[in-house]
Order: structure tokens, then C-alpha cells, then sequence
């Protein structure tokens, strides 16, 4: 049974850090392209980062670029997500995702519960 499940997420004051992890089963993780999203009180959820397989490629929404860093632990099934200088429009809860084949070759889309973070001073 595919599961993503995110921690790391709390209350930071603007211009902190945190890191978000997102751990991973039931599926071979090391093969598959993992994201990032968020979405905010009122507004539509968004792609926040994304991260390959391998080779490492990543995507960054603009407005995270330059203060976000997504990576991923093969080893460890395990994505994260680090976030510094953070400002109050980061706030939102933060989503992992996982895009997994099933047996039928269709891919279907595995959310996890969600982490809240809060910037604010």
C-alpha cells in the first residue's frame, strides 16, 4: 500500500527555516519523480517543488526559488523539503506527493495528510 507522510512543520518567525520530510512506502521510491505542493487559507493548492528520479533534476515554483531546496534519501525513502527566509505567504499546509504506476501501468496520485506551517512574528 503506497503512503506519503509528511512532518517537520510548526511556527516559525520570518526570515527562519524549517525542513519538511516526507517518507514514503509501498512502492520502489527510487524510481519515481517526487513534488512538493502547498496550499494556503482560500487559495488553490500549487506545485511548490518537484524533484526526478535519477538524474536529479529539480523545479521550483518562482516563488521559492533561491530559498527552497528539495532532495530526496533513496536510502531512506525519504524527500525533503528545506525552507529558509521564510516569509508570511509561505504559510500553508504542505503537501507531498507521489505519482505511482499501478500494476495496469496507470498512474495515480498519492497525497499525504498535509503539514501545517506558520510564519509569523
Amino acid at each position: 500500500q503506497v503512503q506519503v507522510v509528511e512532518s517537520g512543520g510548526g511556527l516559525v518567525q520570518p526570515g527562519g527555516s524549517l525542513r519538511l520530510s516526507c517518507a514514503a512506502s509501498g512502492f520502489t521510491f527510487n524510481n519515481y519523480a517526487m513534488s512538493w505542493y502547498r496550499q494556503a487559507p482560500g487559495k488553490e493548492r500549487e506545485l511548490v517543488a518537484d524533484i526526478s528520479s535519477t538524474p536529479r533534476r529539480t523545479n521550483y515554483a518562482d516563488s521559492v526559488k533561491g530559498r527552497f531546496t528539495i532532495s530526496r534519501d533513496n536510502a531512506k525513502n525519504t524527500v525533503y523539503l528545506q525552507m529558509n527566509n521564510l516569509k508570511p505567504e509561505d504559510t500553508a499546509v504542505y503537501y507531498c506527493l507521489a505519482k505511482v504506476r499501478d500494476g495496469l501501468g496507470r498512474r495515480n496520485d498519492y497525497w499525504g495528510p498535509g503539514a501545517q506551517v506558520t510564519v509569523s512574528s
